[in-house]
């Protein structure tokens, strides 16, 4: 089954793989990504919860530092990678996977803002420590 990954998981993607930094990978993707948009660019949701993966060192070859400010999109992050793991021949769409990590953290009001696609991106790709093809061994 292919994928279709929105912009922002295909960023991460990107990001994942580059070398060096992950908060400067981001913003050269993003940049790439949308040339043409200030304000993609600067979507906060997303890039933090990215960096929230790869702050705690979920993201295969990028180390754990101090990367994002942002707690929120962190935990949603994080939340996600746990609900995959525990499920790891399910098939989420991003916004499947973004009620089960509300439902979880006890969300009421809140809009998934992409930071489904970025996990979902990379568990598919295999990007996460851990991910869906090492736990089915």
């Amino acid at each position: 089954m292919m994928t279709n990954y929105n912009e922002y998981g295909k960023v991460a993607i990107k990001a994942a793989k580059a070398t060096g930094n992950p908060k400067d990978n981001w913003l050269k993707e993003v940049q790439k990504t949308f040339f043409d948009s200030e304000s993609s660019q600067k979507k906060s949701c997303p890039k933090s919860a990215f960096l929230g993966l790869c702050e705690e060192g979920f993201i295969k070859g990028v180390s754990k530092g101090k990367y994002t400010t942002s707690v929120a999109n962190k935990a949603y992050a994080i939340k996600a990678i746990y609900l995959l793991r525990s499920n790891p021949k399910t098939t989420y769409t991003p916004k499947e996977l973004w009620v089960k990590v509300k439902k979880e953290l006890f969300i009421i009001k809140k809009d998934h803002n992409s930071q489904m696609d970025v996990v979902l991106a990379l568990w598919n790709t295999e990007m996460i420590e851990g991910g869906s093809r090492e736990l089915e061994l």
